[in-house]
């Protein structure tokens, strides 16, 4: 008899062809149940999506209208004039059919020849600020990818532009041959390349349903966590998409349940950096750059590939720097834990969608805050300042005492009644590998402050009165900055995951032994006492030192942390593990192993005379400033000598 035919989805055979069981089924009711609900906003409705094609096809008139007015202004022939037109693509989200109620949608504007890019951005912005219906239009021209953003009946619009080598567009043009591609200039093939990969990753997968449904699942997980952002270095919509492909490609017939914790089990185990490749890489050669790390040096450094599909083949999450990968991969292991347990009837789905307490992980922070003169100026300022986080974080992670600089991707508005509506905060939450920590962040701060203002004024966004500020705070004193729902508060009992990422438990009592991921330690009834401290030290214009040092009492100990438990539900499985190896080998068949990006030595500490004060969490916080105008609240905290007449601007 003979044996059924291979079915290979993607560089590999499937891991397992098993389909779904009756339990398998059950859960994936329970979980489109729960992506259903109201509070998650995750399906759009049936008005929403009528509303978008009404907008769409509006669209599409507005850009055959006013291709025709280009054709007529460049004496074309009056037969050619009439017969012109462009057409609109969409990609991102909205292609793939997952979108949410309210998001924006991502377009493409495909022109003929004949229509060059100065064109789109004069006369066809001329075109919409004429339309009464068409608000809050801003023009990013001089982005990697330009882009026009609109407002459009209360739909969010992104619209690109490519000018294809076409005489004239048709109604069935398919951007995925690579034919098309030929003599364009690199922004089109920028432009395109949201469409075709959209398209690749549909055309991949063995079920579009099943995979819609699955990736729906891992976006909202991914949100709640706070790792879903590329800008800050996280894995933006298209990243997310192809690794939930690579999963549906590993099990073709596994239902969105099963495939929601497949994904957590593949890559909580995927060793990075080798890349996630959903098809064997494209032999097209039209002289444009791809990722190939044997080729490209800067390509070996990446530490988290996820390759698109379509030619030119790029990195997708080229932004993941040490930290942000170790956030996710913590992430990847939580996430394992909690489906283990759903897929075993002990916990329900809603507690995969909880969302991050990311103010009680940390006990220190640093706050960035982009600052301009009116709401008007604010969206462009604040959109730059965040491109820009991610170095700071590199930057963050070359201090050899700092383990760990994690970003929250939300954005928090200003509360100060003086910069109200023109600021936005983001914060970066801190850890350290030593008990006793002494560090000057003021090249970092200043290095980041330059570049920002650099690059505004190359993009033509920076004007006068707009500023980036970089704080430290402390847990205690967040309320300065957040709303009252989102301040921290004192936790009743101690977290028992083995997760670093979990909120930080609460401080024990006095002869009280407490055990948390993997640190153990009494704490003693003469611990100094606490005392105040001031919450906001600005490293605008200064040098800024800070201090972390625990004050241990005679018998305290600790133990490292232990490393994490064997995954359970079948990551054991030999099966399974043999066709991991036979995914790993097939990434090394099509891409030299990539070797590790290496931190350089960090600059030797200065030595720098501080104050300290102790905080309520038994931890020594030192400080030195030289400057600090307006601010009397930080007069204990400067160093020795320094008077309130010398002080000169703010930090």
């Amino acid at each position: 008899m003979s044996s059924a035919p291979s079915v290979i989805y993607g560089m590999t055979l499937p891991v397992s062809l098993q389909g779904p069981r009756d339990t398998d089924i059950l859960r994936t009711a329970e979980l489109e149940a729960c992506l259903r609900a109201d509070s998650h906003g995750i399906f759009d409705t049936d008005e929403g999506l009528n509303q978008r094609m009404e907008v769409l096809s509006e669209l599409n008139l507005l850009v055959t209208k006013w291709v025709r007015s280009v054709s007529r202004a460049k004496n074309l022939p009056p037969q050619s004039v009439d017969s012109a037109c462009g057409k609109i693509y969409t990609f991102g989200s909205f292609r793939l059919g997952i979108h949410t109620r309210g998001a924006d949608i991502d377009t493409l504007c495909i022109a003929p020849r004949h229509v060059d890019r100065s064109d789109f951005f004069s006369s066809f912005v001329e075109l919409l600020r004429e339309n009464s219906d068409i608000t809050a239009i801003r023009v990013v021209e001089d982005a990697y990818v330009p882009v026009i953003k609109m407002n459009l009946k209360g739909i969010e619009l992104d619209m690109l532009f490519a000018r294809l080598a076409l005489k004239d567009i048709p109604d069935d043009l398919e951007l995925g041959d690579n034919n098309l591609l030929k003599n364009l200039d690199p922004r089109c093939v920028r432009s395109l390349n949201g469409c075709r990969v959209t398209d690749e990753i549909l055309r991949l997968v063995p079920d579009c349903e099943t995979f819609r449904l699955t990736l729906r699942a891992v976006r909202l997980w991914a949100k709640r966590r706070g790792i879903y952002s590329n800008v800050l270095g996280y894995l933006g919509g298209v990243s997310w998409a192809m690794l939930v492909a690579r999963t549906c490609q590993l099990y073709p017939n596994a239902a969105p349940s099963t495939l929601v914790y497949k994904f957590f089990l593949v890559f909580s185990n995927w060793e990075w950096p080798k890349p996630v490749v959903l098809r064997q890489p494209d032999q097209t050669k039209l002289g444009f750059p791809i990722w190939d790390p044997r080729l490209n040096v800067s390509d070996r450094y990446h530490l988290m590939p996820i390759i698109t599909p379509a030619y030119p083949q790029q990195n997708s999450t080229f932004n993941v720097t040490t930290s942000t990968r170790s956030i996710m991969m913590e992430a990847f292991k939580s996430g394992l834990q909690i489906t283990d347990e759903i897929i075993h009837g002990r916990a329900s789905w809603e507690r995969l969608f909880d969302p991050i307490k990311f103010f009680n992980m940390y006990k220190h922070l640093i706050v960035v805050t982009a600052l301009c003169r009116n709401e008007e100026e604010l969206l462009d300022w604040q959109g730059l300042v965040e491109s820009r986080i991610r170095h700071l974080v590199s930057s963050l992670e070359r201090i050899s005492v700092i383990s760990l600089a994690h970003v929250y991707p939300r954005t928090y508005p200003s509360r100060d009644p003086e910069t109200l509506n023109r600021a936005t905060h983001w914060f970066i939450g801190l850890e350290f590998q030593k008990d006793s920590v002494s560090l000057d962040l003021s090249s970092e701060t200043h290095t980041f402050q330059e570049a920002v203002e650099r690059h505004g004024m190359t993009t033509r966004i920076f004007k006068e009165g707009m500023e980036v500020q970089v704080n430290y705070v402390r847990r205690k004193n967040l309320s300065a900055y957040l709303p009252p729902e989102d301040v921290p508060q004192p936790r009743k009992s101690a977290s028992s995951s083995s997760s670093r990422l979990q909120p930080i438990p609460p401080k024990p009592e006095d002869g009280e032994s407490v055990s948390c991921d993997g640190f153990s330690e009494r704490v003693n009834g003469d611990a100094a006492s606490s005392a105040t401290a001031a919450a906001d030290v600005s490293t605008s214009s200064s040098p800024l030192t800070i201090g972390v040092k625990r004050v241990a009492s005679s018998d305290q100990s600790s133990s490292g942390e232990e490393p994490p438990g064997s995954d359970t539900g079948g990551s054991n499985d030999s099966g399974e593990r043999s066709a991991w190896k036979r995914i790993r080998a097939a990434a090394e068949l099509v891409l030299s192993p990539v070797p590790e990006a290496t931190k350089p030595e960090p600059d030797p500490e200065p030595e720098l005379e501080v104050v300290s004060v102790v905080d309520d969490d038994d931890l020594e916080i030192t400080y030195e400033k030289t400057v600090c105008a307006g601010n009397a609240n930080l007069v204990g905290l400067l160093p020795r000598g320094t008077q309130i007449g010398d002080l000169r601007g703010s930090l």
